[in-house]
């Protein structure tokens, strides 16, 4: 039959790549890489208002085309024998919850002159949390009026999702909400555009985003119902009419390329579309994901994915970002934790504090060189606030122990420390609720580029840490869904088993360092728990004491 290709799109923060992959064993021949050009790398941000993150969906069209364009001439490059014409599907993932409203035509409501330097306008990046106060009060009422829409998403709605921007925009800008006729989430939009859909009532809708982030399941007939909905706002209930009654897994296409995206790119026509997923559910896929694998994929953020087989049961698990059925592969509920911050958290310490950008390797060599609890410090990981377990975007970060020799490198050790102490929260929750966590798989240029953090995450969690085989993998897992909807796969573990693998380095927890890490952690459940409402009655005073303690010990 030929050489078959499928190409994957990843949308991530700060920029959006493409790659083009062997359906037959997951090789990749070419990728390209475009940096979104509006706003501060990317994102549209506001100095008055540190919870505003936007993102402008002209760059998401920009950089569809120089990137896919891009990773073709790169295949052609890599392979003389490479045709675009071999290409027979194309997937895409993105960042969420990353709504953007839009005209009766799906055309971003930005494009309208009204509107056009409005960031209500753009695009809701996952980031924003200017919806704090919408999502506590959907939290609230959803106790009293549907409790059940709480139990399946870890019992706290989050300002990161779709409802609490949406509502937020209608109190903040109701021009704008009543402007745009729907709202779609960027992982349906592009695939919607891809097929050339100018009906948002006809995009086909992922579940993934649908579970996750706008309280969508089947088990009470789709999204949240019109009563409810009223109870926040009635806008917000007529608006329910124009989004979407159904939400589909990875094994429906979102439709197929229409003639003018195919001249676009370059692409054969009608070839079909995988249905959007979020960028690191997909990534989830190209891990290699599976019962008793969790998937972490390291970046701006950090995503937890786990799968359960649907025809068991999954206990509903407070404080996660939600337990959905398809979410991620077909037939399986898709289980979804994370942190909010884990790579802003060096770059806000590395190029924002002490403006050097190229200090992250110096500072990674220096900071190996100390042992567990040598510094002294102890931070929380919480400086764009608390996805999973707490589910609280008003919680800030927090460094403790500093001393007037503290140094740099400590510091970055203590914030490496602070992610690893978060994850390790997580894989304790989870496993807590019965969702087996027999490995631990990580994607991203972090896990890929510092073997510290990687160490310091196996000994805190006392899990084997594997990394994937690709350093793509959210853009594989899109090639994945491309490839299976296609049809050069009859289902997704087949194709998981052809085209995806993890790397022959493996980080093995240290016996020595975990007896530390150990107690370290103690001490960070006491500040977390005390500091996120947990225990109010908690009596702190030790601890600067026992990190004065630890520091000697490990000294000597």
């Amino acid at each position: 039959m030929g050489m078959r290709y499928a190409i994957g799109l990843d949308y991530g923060t700060n920029s959006a790549r493409a790659l083009v992959v062997d359906c037959a064993d997951g090789r990749e021949l070419g990728s390209a890489v475009v940096d979104y050009p509006s706003g501060h790398q990317g994102v549209m941000l506001d100095a008055t208002d540190h919870h505003l993150a936007r993102q402008n969906p002209a760059d998401y069209l920009r950089v569809l085309e120089e990137a896919t364009r891009g990773a073709l001439a790169a295949a052609q490059a890599a392979a003389a024998k490479f045709s675009s014409v071999q290409v027979i599907g194309i997937g895409m993932d993105g960042t969420g919850s990353s709504p953007l409203p839009v005209t009766s035509n799906n055309i971003p409501l930005m494009t309208d002159p009204r509107f056009a330097n409005n960031p209500n306008a753009q695009c809701w990046l996952w980031k924003d949390h200017t919806g704090i106060p919408e999502a506590a009060a959907i939290t609230e009422t959803a106790r009293k009026l549907r409790p059940q829409y709480l139990a399946k998403i870890g019992g706290t709605y989050s300002s990161e999702w779709f409802w609490a921007k949406v509502w937020h925009c209608l109190k903040v800008d109701s021009a704008v909400f009543d402007a745009a006729f729907s709202w779609v989430e960027l992982a349906d939009f592009i695939p919607a555009v891809l097929a050339g859909v100018t009906d948002p009532r006809q995009i086909q809708r992922g579940v993934c985003m649908a579970g996750h982030k706008a309280l969508y399941a089947d088990d009470w007939g789709g999204l949240p119902d019109k009563e409810f909905l009223s109870a926040l706002d009635p806008k917000l209930a007529d608006l329910r009419d124009r989004l979407y009654d159904q939400a589909h897994d990875a094994s429906v296409s979102a439709g197929r390329l229409c003639p003018e995206w195919a001249a676009k790119l370059g692409l054969p026509v009608g070839i079909p579309i995988a249905i959007g997923e979020m960028d690191v559910h997909y990534g989830a896929i190209g891990c290699g994901v599976a019962a008793g694998t969790l998937v972490k994929v390291i970046g701006t953020s950090t995503c937890d994915c786990a799968v359960v087989s649907a025809d068991q049961t999954v206990a509903d698990i407070p404080g996660i970002c939600g337990i959905v059925k398809g979410a991620i592969l077909p037939g399986y509920f898709g289980v979804e934790a994370g942190q909010s911050a884990v790579g802003d958290i060096f770059k806000w310490f590395v190029e924002g504090v002490l403006e050097d950008a190229s200090a992250h390797g110096k500072l990674t060599a220096a900071a190996a060189a100390f042992k567990p609890g040598q510094s002294g410090l102890l931070a929380l990981d919480w400086n764009n606030g608390n996805r999973t377990i707490l589910v609280d975007q008003r919680l800030t970060g927090l460094l403790l122990g500093q001393t007037l020799y503290t140094s740099p490198a400590e510091i970055y050790r203590a914030l490496i420390e602070a992610t690893a102490f978060g994850a390790r929260a997580i894989v304790e929750r989870i496993r807590e609720y019965g969702v087996p966590v027999e490995r631990i798989v990580c994607s991203g240029g972090i896990a890929e580029k510092n073997p510290l953090l990687m160490q310091v995450y196996a000994d805190v969690t006392g899990c084997e840490m594997r990394l994937s085989r690709s350093s793509q993998a959210c853009a594989l897992g899109s090639a994945i869904g491309a490839a299976v909807v296609a049809g050069a796969h009859p289902d997704f573990k087949t194709a998981q088993a052809a085209m995806t693998g993890l790397k022959d380095t493996t980080y093995t927890p240290i016996p020595e360092n975990q007896v530390i890490y150990h107690q370290l952690y103690a001490l960070y459940r006491e500040l977390h728990d005390a500091f996120g409402g947990v225990c109010t009655s908690a009596d702190l005073g030790h601890v600067m004491k026992d990190l004065l303690a630890l520091k000697a010990t490990q000294s000597r």
